[in-house]
């Protein structure tokens, strides 16, 4: 797992704010004054020094910043501090302090917000960053020079501490230490958490370093990485947009336009939006690239949106701007509008009807057909309008959203027809009799999942309806629903098993799609086709295979921003493949998986180097030698001895040539589940657990421990035959499994099953 500092050493957890201003040990220690209002020397001193550092902290408080960003989920993640270092809005942090490639915004002290513009410059190994806001006459702190500083000198320290905002603290600088290669000030005062990024100060005022790392054994000690390793990135800047920078979610440019206003964004093969848009009534718009067909054609999606009286829906004959029809359910309605321009006076309702059809909650179909002279709108398979209106008869299709609606799409088509997603003929009745069937019995239960398992992956799907409508029986079809999903992909994956050539990308995804039910393998597998394409494009007519997997570097760790997660690393979402392309943010090994995907594509022959604690990928050149890459830093080329000293840094194990062997994509699919499997288990999350163990045993079906973890899981899970059925595989089957072990599972089994 990253580090970001040694043993002893972390990074201070960023936290809210409030006001606090504490005085140094040092004034507290002075000698009681003497009675009767008499004065000393040394009593009038303290007051003095005692006033400057409150006129300093008056003072430098207005320069000092919070900095936050947001996480994966759109919710803020992040608070540290900042210090303004030039009035026009360039702003000083760590890099620590702004994740990486998140949405970052900065509040000034008077409470002003602003989202950052550009990300100015970063150095990592010194963990600086530079931002910038689109603000004038600002206050900054000037700059010192922290060779100048002197140990024993007094300093004080403006930061976030414990969700304090803005705190004072005064101490003294004590040395100067050099840690992880960085020039460091060593500080004799109380370093909390939320103070990263904030200034350190001498008692006239100028910034000698930017507070960042705590001791773990000593309260009053704390560092600063020293201000002069900011100065050249001032000099040198490399901006980056936000445009840049900012990539969870990103709408794919090359097959999207997203108008002004609304923040559109794409996860687990779905589209989000939230946020009021910029047109009339807060309309937001997010148009297709690709020009639909010559009419007639048609446009479809499956919108689910809230609150109940959203609006949000399909637009047609868009000229990329204001005017376009649009299609979708608002305040319980359906409706079919026309848009001719910004405003209210623009707008007609061409149709508008209550439709029984209309589901108030979950997923709604929707569908326009195009032709010459009319348009033909269809809800949930049922046609609603039949309009004659010929006002646009050309333009873009795309997805639309009203208010401060949040809404989901999925399965987005355009074509000269489309079928809408619906049940096959008698799909329904064949679940609603074999749901009636169920009993307290578990082999009812089993007998039903290997029966759906069988029919479209919509049975999923219909099964929630059913239980929506049952709800004295709900808590068992969801959790039919979920065994059928996870039977279905556990089939699917077995049958990518047998393959001669596995798929390691699209099996890649089908362990994502345990988790997530509704991701469309097929658009994750077009993407990577496009990442791959888009290398191919660059490169000369028979380029080398060097030229080749330099340019894959390039494009995926500076012209993408592919990264390894440092801020999230035990966050899930790395361990699902798609969500590493939407955020561009992952694991050691999804990204491997990711890089030796695209790398096929190009010709190159990469493979898996399974490390303990750290992924490594290894290009084997036709002509040449081998090359290992840490695709986690960035695709950083390593030598054995460097692989070597991270594994050892890392794991704790000692040094196996062995371990720099190349792995099968078998192996790599079953890591990825034990890398789930111990995080649901860290959460105690029973149900993933279940799931991820069943898929390692898709894969690696006579490991006896799991098995028997199986056993346990199905059995605390209350699938009682399941665990029955384990039971009877480890009996017959010889194993190091304790004999103890399997009895007394058998035995909770048999108890169980009579009551």
């Amino acid at each position: 797992m990253f580090r970001f500092a040694r043993v002893g050493w972390r990074v201070p957890v960023l936290v809210a704010m409030a006001v606090v201003v504490r005085q140094s040990a040092a004034a507290e220690q002075q000698p009681d004054p003497p009675a009767s209002g008499a004065s000393t020397p040394a009593a009038v001193a303290a007051k003095a020094i005692d006033k400057s550092i409150q006129e300093l902290a008056a003072s430098a408080k207005k320069s000092v910043v919070v900095v936050t960003f947001t996480g994966r989920d759109g919710q803020r993640q992040g608070l540290g501090a900042g210090f303004i270092v030039s009035s026009d809005g360039l702003i000083a942090t760590n890099l620590h302090v702004i994740g990486e490639a998140r949405p970052i915004h900065v509040e000034l002290h008077d409470g002003r917000k602003f989202d950052v513009a550009s990300v100015q410059a970063t150095e990592r190994s010194q963990d600086l960053a530079l931002l910038k806001i689109d603000a004038n006459d600002l206050p900054a702190l000037p700059l010192g020079n922290s060779d100048e500083l002197q140990e024993g000198q007094p300093v004080i320290a403006i930061g976030n501490p414990l969700g304090l905002e803005r705190s004072v603290v005064s101490g003294i600088l004590s040395a100067r230490r050099e840690i992880e290669g960085r020039a460091m000030l060593q500080i004799a005062l109380p370093i909390e958490r939320g103070n990263s990024g904030g200034p350190l100060l001498d008692l006239q005022g100028r910034v000698h370093g930017l507070l960042t790392l705590k001791s773990l054994k000593t309260e009053n000690l704390g560092f600063a990485i020293a201000v002069n390793a900011l100065k050249p990135l001032l000099e040198k800047p490399n901006p980056i947009p936000m445009s840049r920078w900012l990539t969870i979610g990103a709408m794919d440019p090359d097959e999207w336009t997203v108008l002004p206003g609304g923040r559109w964004r794409q996860r687990a093969g779905q589209i989000v939006v939230d946020g009021r848009g910029g047109g009339f009534g807060g309309r937001a718009l997010c148009l297709a690239k690709e020009a639909p067909p010559a009419v007639p054609y048609e446009v479809t999606v499956q919108v689910k949106y809230s609150p109940a009286d959203g609006a949000a829906g399909l637009v047609f004959h868009a000229d990329g701007g204001d005017k376009h029809y649009g299609f979708y359910p608002s305040n319980g309605n359906v409706r079919l509008s026309r848009f001719d321009g910004p405003d209210v006076y623009s707008w007609a309702v061409l149709r508008e009807t209550r439709s029984a059809a209309l589901k108030r909650e979950g997923w709604n179909s929707l569908k326009v057909r195009v032709e010459a002279e009319r348009v033909l709108c269809y809800l949930n398979g049922e046609q609603v309008f039949d309009v004659q209106d010929t006002t646009y008869n050309a333009g873009l299709v795309g997805l639309c959203k009203f208010r401060q609606t949040e809404a989901e799409f999925k399965g987005f088509h355009v074509g000269k027809t489309v079928e809408e997603p619906r049940p096959a003929t008698g799909l329904l009745e064949r679940v609603v009799q074999t749901i009636e069937g169920l009993t307290s019995d578990d082999a009812s239960v089993a007998t039903a999942i290997q029966r759906l398992a069988q029919e479209e992956a919509v049975v999923v799907e219909t099964l929630e309806q059913q239980a929506k409508a049952l709800e004295t029986r709900a808590t068992r079809l969801r959790r039919l629903a979920a065994d059928v999903h996870t039977q279905q992909t556990l089939l699917e994956l077995q049958r990518l098993l047998k393959e001669p050539s596995l798929d390691l990308l699209r099996a890649a995804l089908l362990i994502a799609k345990l988790d997530n039910p509704e991701l469309e393998i097929d658009a994750y597998v077009r993407q990577v086709q496009r990442h791959a394409k888009r290398v191919r494009e660059g490169l000369g007519e028979g380029a080398s295979e060097a030229t080749r997997l330099a340019a894959l570097n390039h494009y995926l760790f500076e012209e993408q921003g592919f990264h390894g997660s440092r801020t999230d690393y035990s966050h899930r979402s790395n361990s699902y493949i798609n969500e590493v392309l939407d955020d561009r943010e992952g694991l050691p090994i999804t990204l491997s998986v990711l890089y030796i995907e695209i790398a096929k594509q190009l010709d190159l022959n990469v493979v898996g180097v399974g490390m303990p604690s750290h992924f490594l990928a290894r290009h084997e050149p036709k002509i040449g030698e081998t090359q290992l890459v840490d695709v986690f830093d960035r695709g950083r080329p390593l030598t054995p001895a460097e692989a070597q000293a991270t594994c050892e840094e890392l794991s704790g194990l000692p040094w196996q040539d062995s371990f720099l062997g190349s792995i099968t994509p078998q192996a790599t699919l079953e890591r990825m589940l034990r890398n789930l499997f111990h995080a649901a288990t860290e959460s105690q999350e029973a149900e993933q657990m279940l799931r991820y163990t069943q898929a390692v045993l898709v894969i690696n079906p006579d490991s006896a421990q799991d098995h028997l973890n199986l056993g346990k899981l199905s059995y605390y899970t209350q699938r009682l035959q399941q665990a029955q059925t384990e039971v009877v595989w480890l009996t017959t089957h010889e194993s190091n499994i304790s004999h103890v072990e399997v009895e007394e599972l058998a035995r909770a089994i048999a108890r169980d099953s009579q009551k």
